[in-house]
């Protein structure tokens, strides 16, 4: 099997591990887990097919049946603290007899996180063995059997060229706000004046296990592929991310044997924050997540909505009585290469071939389908939709493709695409106004578009105010792209003096809310309006435009790719040039310049020794596209833009690599928002 085709495959393998257990047990899977499963194996089904009698959440309030001896447990995190605390209570309300336990995190690192003793145990697996004794302990019974074991089912498949890793979903770059904290902790030492000079040893033990654990995924993914890696890395949580897969316990030994080479890159999502939270890319998925209700438990998925295949009528009466449907499709290959197809293909190249699918399915079925060419619309799409309602035999064969094509039509009448739309408007126009104007004037332009914002969550669709969402959005725009234009030689007390005024339009306007949307509540800290004072709002604010500020300075460490900003002159326009782009540009570049941003991370004595020679004579240092195989392993997240992008320059270049992509996460521009203010970076949730 080629590396690409390992890659691919890696994620439905590992559970092929877990499936050989499940047989007559209850399972209990948390939500990251349940994720992967979803993407890259067929969900629940493929559970019940090998032979689990129940499917549940991995929750306090959950337990088996009495008829039910026998569970299975597949989590994300390390087997301490709140995840033992969740499978004992568990245990403890069933009559269990039989335990299977699958944890994502290897015992290596349950060892280094504390999990065990703190003598070196290298023989055996002590920590597993320790947990085995405990669940017949929970269970009532020594006697009774009980299994430990290390499955790394930490990816989703969402394409042969993507994984997702949704246990990481929340793992994100630091920022200069978090430094402050970094600094604290450590007193007596050297305080760090950039997030570049952060080692991992002066990170929080949760960050460092999460590093770890994502290290330890790469590693898995790399042994199954037999791939033996030269690793670079673009940006501060980069650097440390490739010096731990480089001295992963298992990887010494996996380099030893393994057969095939490649490239990997590590890249920040910090670093280009533009094109992450902008609505400049020409994407049907990217429309997709951003309009449609996520999938619960799930950070990429969506629901979509399926009465147009009843004849129910579509009134709230009948909400929540369908189970939606979705876009991940593992039973059919034709809905699984429409989607492959819907995620790098132009929103008109997609839409088109979302009504080829249709149309095909409908001729394969006999359906009286009316041919109607040029422009396709919502309406054409769901017409041809409903010509499978009451064929039931129809419509679990094409099951697939219809909830692709309803998920396309629901999203292109959304009314929610008006403020796509305008958000694009606003965003070229600040990017104008940016090579124009300081910041000062640029945020005086947000200030009426602030005011005019009603009251609401601007949730609501129909209106055409922004919601704080979107002005938040905006701002991430402006602030990603301040510090490299004209905007760079603003006066400070003039910029100081225009955000306290966007403070309190902001606040007056978070007071002003008829509802506060998820973003809003975890900003505020509060879950309901009554609990929203004006100093509450006022003081979250004031941290928001905290993190605003570091945000344009996160590529003054660099010393090529420092812009992703083009003037504009007398001619030509002021443009946004991709931060991915460049990286690809460079690597991919015939000369084979040597770009001291793209750091080469020593794998050991051998790599330390080219170094040093290299300055006394020429020695061919590693070079990123030295190896037919890429792998480009984003840290917060990738646009699906990005990966059209990711295909266009490869295929510009004629370049013989293949390029494979791993990202924490598939992102929206509300994502954004959500991972630079509300989410603690420096702490995350490792289950303990």
């Amino acid at each position: 099997m080629s590396p690409a085709d390992s890659f691919a495959s890696f994620p439905a393998h590992v559970w092929e591990k877990v499936l050989s257990k499940v047989k007559k047990a209850v399972v209990f899977m948390d939500e990251p887990c349940s994720e992967s499963l979803h993407w890259s194996a067929g969900g629940a089904a493929r559970l019940f097919q090998a032979g689990a009698r129940n499917v549940k959440r991995f929750s306090s309030f959950e337990a088996g049946a009495d008829d039910e001896p026998k569970a299975v447990f597949v989590v994300s995190t390390l087997l301490k603290g709140r995840t033992a605390d969740v499978i004992k209570d568990i245990i403890s309300l069933s009559r269990f007899q039989y335990c299977v336990v699958f944890t994502a995190v290897p015992h290596s690192l349950h060892l280094a996180s504390g999990a065990g003793s703190s003598s070196a145990e290298s023989e055996g697996s002590p920590v597993f063995e320790r947990f085995e004794e405990k669940l017949c302990e929970w269970m009532g019974d020594m006697n009774y059997t009980a299994e430990v074991a290390y499955a790394p089912v930490a990816f989703a498949r969402l394409s042969p060229q993507l994984l997702l890793a949704p246990a990481f979903a929340h793992l994100f770059p630091l920022l200069e706000s978090d430094l402050q904290s970094v600094n604290e902790k450590r007193p007596e030492k050297r305080r760090f004046l950039s997030v570049a000079d952060v080692d991992a040893a002066a990170l929080p033990v949760e960050l460092q296990v999460k590093m770890k654990a994502f290290a330890s995924a790469l590693d898995a993914l790399l042994e199954f592929s037999s791939v033996r890696e030269e690793s670079f890395a673009v940006g501060p949580m980069s650097r440390l991310l490739a010096a731990e897969l480089a001295s992963h316990p298992q990887a010494k030994n996996r380099r030893k044997t393994a057969q095939n080479k490649a490239s990997v890159v590590f890249i920040d999502r910090t670093l280009d924050l533009t094109g992450s939270v902008g609505h400049h890319g020409d994407n049907l998925v990217e429309k997709i997540l951003s309009v449609l209700p996520p999938l619960p438990g799930h950070v990429t998925d969506v629901q979509v909505d399926m009465w147009e295949l009843t004849h129910l009528r579509h009134t709230s009466e009948v909400q929540g009585v369908l189970a939606p449907g979705c876009l991940a499709q593992n039973q059919s290959a034709t809905a699984r290469l429409l989607w492959e197809a819907m995620l790098v293909a132009k929103q008109k190249e997609a839409v088109m071939e979302v009504r080829r699918q249709l149309v095909e399915a409908a001729s394969k079925e006999n359906l009286p389908i009316k041919m109607s060419l040029g422009r396709v619309t919502a309406e054409q799409l769901s017409s041809y939709v409903q010509l499978f309602r009451g064929s039931w035999g129809a419509v679990e064969s094409h099951c697939g493709v219809l909830q692709l094509g309803l998920a396309t039509a629901h999203t292109l009448r959304h009314p929610a695409l008006t403020h796509w739309d305008a958000c694009l408007a606003f965003e070229r126009l600040l990017l104008q106004a940016l090579g124009d104007s300081g910041l000062p004037d640029v945020l005086k332009q947000l200030l009426p578009l602030v005011k005019s914002s009603g009251s609401g969550t601007g949730m609501d669709p129909g209106s055409g105010d922004l919601s704080v969402d979107e002005l938040l959005v905006l701002l991430v725009y402006v602030y990603s792209l301040a510090q490299e234009t004209k905007s760079r030689s603003h006066d400070e007390d003039q910029v100081e003096k225009v955000e306290a005024e966007l403070i309190g339009a902001l606040t007056l306007l978070l007071t002003q809310q008829t509802t506060l949307s998820p973003l809003l509540q975890d900003i505020t800290g509060v879950s309901s309006l009554e609990e929203l004072t004006m100093e509450r709002a006022h003081t979250a604010l004031e941290r928001v435009f905290e993190t605003l500020r570091g945000i344009g300075r996160a590529r003054d460490h660099l010393k090529q790719l420092h812009s992703v900003y083009s003037a504009g002159d007398g001619v030509h326009q002021a443009t946004y040039r991709p931060f991915l782009k460049q990286v690809l540009e460079e690597i991919f570049n015939p000369n084979r310049p040597e770009c001291p941003d793209i750091e080469h991370t020593s794998g050991g004595l051998t790599d330390l020794l080219k170094t040093g020679f290299s300055m006394f004579m020429k020695v061919n240092r590693p070079h990123p596209s030295d190896h037919p195989l890429l792998f480009l392993v984003m840290v917060g997240g990738v646009t699906p833009s990005e990966l059209r992008l990711i295909r266009e320059v490869v295929s510009s270049h004629k370049a013989g690599t293949q390029v494979l992509v791993v990202s924490t996460r598939l992102l929206r521009p509300t994502d954004i928002p959500h991972l630079l203010f509300n989410t603690n970076r420096l702490s995350p949730d490792i289950g303990v």
